[in-house]
């Protein structure tokens, strides 16, 4: 089966805290196969045999600790979980001018029901729009935004999450689910 592993803040402001060749070494150790990164590299594709979310994030959190000494948050989803996020197009009412649309990967066993939706994002253009399984979904409107609804989000529900722009979950989706599906 084909996983895109999702890594918060591997890339932050430019700066690549740890390289694509590091974090390919640690996901071939753990024995994934076809392991790519895409643009930044917290998005790293790969194949397992392995049918279990949870315990292949808890495999990659291991082997990152070990790799680099730092304890990162991964959230997997196959790559047919993107496909239902991009066709749900929770975005298709909002203004499109100068807007961003993000996704944000949950914990698996999170519930979003206690969230009172729409939410502003305090002291910015961003709002949270919609919740629906284990992914939360924000529009900003430009000010440097985008990264606000992650920490608003985790601290709101009280884990960890990490959130991507919708283009680089269609990209990722366009380069990776042609090749070897």
């Amino acid at each position: 089966m084909r996983y895109v592993a999702f890594l918060k803040g591997i890339n932050v402001g430019g700066h690549n805290l740890i390289t694509k060749e590091t974090l390919q070494t640690a996901f071939k150790a753990i024995g994934y196969r076809n392991v790519s990164t895409y643009k930044q590299s917290g998005n790293i594709i790969f194949e397992t045999d392995s049918a279990d979310p949870d315990k292949l994030e808890e495999a990659i959190q291991k082997s990152l600790q070990k790799t680099t000494s730092k304890n990162l948050t991964v959230r997997i989803r196959t790559l047919d979980e993107l496909v239902t996020i991009v066709k749900l197009d929770p975005f298709k009412n909002q203004n499109r001018e100068d807007a961003s649309f993000l996704v944000t990967f949950l914990p698996r066993k999170t519930t979003t029901t206690t969230l009172p939706l729409p939410m502003k994002v305090p002291k910015s253009t961003a709002e949270v729009i919609a919740a629906k399984g284990n992914e939360v979904y924000s529009v900003s409107h430009g000010n440097g935004d985008g990264a606000l609804p992650n920490p608003f989000l985790e601290s709101k529900l009280r884990v960890k999450a990490t959130t991507r722009n919708l283009n680089i979950i269609k990209e990722i989706l366009e380069k990776f689910r042609e090749e070897n599906p």
